[in-house]
């Protein structure tokens, strides 16, 4: 049975932000409280039908037990108990899942940042290849993408690509990609047949808000340059480009892809706004590592994931020991959901295992 005072809470909790947020707020109350109730409205949703369901057994009980019964009708509510018991074990299941402590940034939008790693060309042909697979499995959640910088490979694909993904939910699902991901293929340029092995690292970011983290604007250089480009008759000649420096923590954002120089520098801003964020995020994950030894791969940069092999066209991913023969529907976007699915999966069983444990 699940503790009746933590559900009881939690409705009180829904319809008391139910009443604030009919009342005038400040546009950053209202944010902080409309957030909340989304989060809420999904678990009191599951914790009425859990509640719905134990009532219809206590009426199915009572019939039954009650000698006044006629045999029929008893026999009707023994035939109905299994399913409903089934259901009620079911919830129960359920509202223990989304009981679990969420991570506060589930459901903003994603910073996703693809660099290639070791492989020279075929290195940013494969970081390419993974955009696209990203840019597909976001269309598919209906999901917004938008490119802010990107630097392309000399045969295609990209050094390095940064992009926005907006959408509920993005960092919830998109959270587990990152790391280093690995590619075994044979590159067309390559003659002899021989399988080369190359890498991109994955970065998926939450979007930080200003109310997220405080930038003091001291603690910042900015830099106008001229932008660099292919030349022609569109080549930028003014200082459009913005490079903008964060003196304590050494991160540099360079943004040239508008036109405008006051777009790039909010590009920017917005891009280190998320890198402060994350970087602060790893530094507390760090100092609670021994707990969070059982989860699901801990986002570090340099962790290899994930390999892609072409000439057996398979998918491995190494946290989780999960194979799938798939790998064109998974760059194609269409089976990436069955392997961010596995990791949720894996993910909320480890909580759930460390909050029994407690």
């Amino acid at each position: 049975m699940l503790p009746d005072q933590k559900l009881n809470a939690l409705v009180a909790r829904h319809a008391a932000l139910e009443r604030d947020l009919s009342a005038p707020l400040s546009p950053d109350t209202y944010v902080k409280l409309s957030r909340e109730f989304a989060e809420l409205a999904p678990v009191v949703e599951v914790v009425k039908s859990y509640r719905d369901t134990q009532r219809e057994l206590d009426d199915l009980a009572s019939l039954i037990d009650d000698p006044s019964t006629d045999p029929e009708m008893r026999e009707i509510a023994e035939s109905e108990r299994p399913a409903l018991e089934a259901r009620r074990a079911a919830l129960e299941r359920q509202l223990r899942v989304v009981l679990i402590p969420k991570d506060a940034m589930d459901e903003r939008n994603v910073i996703l940042e693809i660099r290639a790693g070791t492989g020279g060309d075929e290195a940013a042909l494969f970081a390419g290849d993974l955009f696209r697979m990203y840019e597909r499995y976001a269309t598919s959640q209906g999901w917004k993408v938008e490119i802010i910088a990107a630097s392309e490979g000399s045969m295609g694909g990209y050094k390095e690509i940064i992009a926005e993904i907006r959408g509920r939910g993005a960092f919830a699902k998109l959270k587990y990609e990152s790391g280093v991901h690995r590619v075994q293929r044979v590159p067309d340029t390559e003659a002899s047949g021989r399988i080369h092995t190359s890498t991109a690292t994955v970065a998926v970011l939450p979007e930080a808000e200003e109310l997220d983290v405080a930038i003091n604007d001291a603690d910042l250089r900015i830099d106008t340059l001229r932008s660099g480009g292919a030349g022609g008759q569109h080549v930028n000649k003014t200082e459009s480009a913005v490079r903008v420096t964060h003196i304590p923590s050494g991160i540099v954002v360079m943004m040239q892809e508008d036109r405008s120089q006051h777009r790039n520098r909010a590009k920017a801003m917005a891009v280190l706004r998320s890198r402060l964020y994350d970087f602060e995020r790893r530094k507390q994950d760090a100092a609670r590592a021994a707990e969070r030894r059982g989860q699901v791969g801990t986002g570090d940069r340099s962790e290899r994931i994930r390999t892609y092999n072409y000439p057996q066209g398979r998918v491995s991913d190494h946290r989780i020991n999960l194979t799938l023969y798939k790998l064109p529907q998974i760059l194609e976007g269409e089976a990436l959901g069955e392997i961010i699915d596995a990791l949720v999966t894996e993910n909320q069983a480890a909580l759930l295992a460390a909050e029994e444990a407690h």
